[in-house]
C-alpha cells in the first residue's frame, strides 16, 4: 500500500503548519510507501513479551475507554480517575518508527478517548503530514492518560503514577525516534528539570532511543512565530529516519 500526498494536499499541509513566508516545495521523494515507513520487517512490535494490547487491558481494566468514566472502572492510580470521562491510552501504528508523546488529554480528547483531536491535535496532524506521513503511520500518546481538571498541568504525583504506563508503551513499541511535545513530556522522558527552551532542537537519548524535544502544538497555536523552530526540529527527525528533507523555496 502506497501513500503519496498530491501536490495540492502537500501545499495544504505545509500552509497549515508553517508561516506563509516559510512555505516550501516538497520533494516527491519525501512521500514513501506506508509499508516501508511504519512496518519494520523482522522487528516484532513488542519487547520483553509485553504488547500494547496487554498494557491497554491493564490500564482500562478490560473495558472500552468510554466505559472508564469516574468510578466505573479502569486505572485508579491517581486522583485524575475521579474526574475523567474516559481514559486516553494512545493510538496509531503498533509498529511505528516514530512516536509523539504529549502531556495529557484535553476536554475534547477526554470526550472522544483519543489523543490530540482538539485544535492542538489538528495542528499536530498537519505537522505529521508536513513530514510526508499520516497519523496512522506514527503512534501518539501522552504522559498522563486522564484529563487534568480544567486542563491544568499534571501534578507530580499524577505523572509519577501514570508515567510507568508510558515507559511500558514505549518499550513495547520500540520506535526509532521519539518526539517529546513540550515540557512535561520532555522532562518525564529525560528525567530532567531543564526547560523546553534549553532542550529543544537536539537529540537526547532515552533508553537507547533518540528523543527530539520540541514545542507542544498548543504553544505553537499561542506563539505562531515558534513554528519555524518546531519545523527545524522535525526536519532533524525526518533526516534521522531517512526521509527526504524538503527544500525551502
Amino acid at each position: 500500500m502506497s501513500y503519496s500526498l498530491s501536490a495540492k494536499n502537500r501545499h495544504t499541509a505545509w500552509s497549515g503548519f508553517l508561516p506563509a513566508q516559510a512555505l516550501v516545495m516538497v520533494s516527491d521523494r519525501l512521500c514513501q510507501s506506508t509499508d516501508s515507513f511504519s512496518a519494520r520487517d523482522g522487528v516484532a512490535p513488542v519487547a520483553d513479551g509485553e504488547s500494547l494490547t496487554a498494557i491497554a487491558t491493564e490500564v482500562l481494566g478490560g473495558r472500552e475507554p468510554a466505559a472508564c468514566a469516574a468510578g466505573t472502572g479502569g486505572c485508579v492510580a491517581c486522583g485524575l480517575a475521579a474526574t475523567r470521562q474516559t481514559i486516553v491510552f494512545g493510538e496509531g501504528s503498533p509498529r511505528a518508527r516514530l512516536v509523539f508523546v504529549g502531556e495529557g488529554p484535553g476536554e475534547q480528547e477526554d470526550r472522544e478517548a483519543r489523543p490530540f483531536v482538539g485544535k492542538a491535535g489538528q495542528l499536530l496532524t498537519r505537522m505529521i503530514e508536513a513530514m510526508g506521513l499520516r497519523r496512522e503511520d506514527v503512534y501518539i500518546c501522552n504522559v498522563v492518560k486522564c484529563r487534568p481538571p480544567g486542563n491544568r498541568n499534571p501534578e507530580p504525583a499524577e505523572v509519577a503514577a501514570c508515567s510507568p504506563f508510558l515507559h511500558r508503551q514505549l518499550a513495547a513499541l520500540r520506535p526509532e525516534v521519539i518526539v517529546a511535545l513540550g515540557k512535561f513530556a520532555t522532562q518525564t522522558l529525560l528525567q530532567t528539570e531543564e526547560g523546553i527552551m534549553r532542550l529543544r532542537g537536539k537529540f537526547i537519548e532515552y533508553r537507547g532511543i533518540p528523543v527530539m524535544p520540541t514545542f507542544h502544538p498548543s504553544y505553537l497555536l499561542r506563539t505562531p512565530d515558534a513554528k519555524r523552530e518546531a519545523w527545524d526540529d522535525l526536519k532533524q527527525v525526518a533526516a534521522r529516519l531517512g526521509l527526504a528533507i524538503p527544500v525551502r523555496a
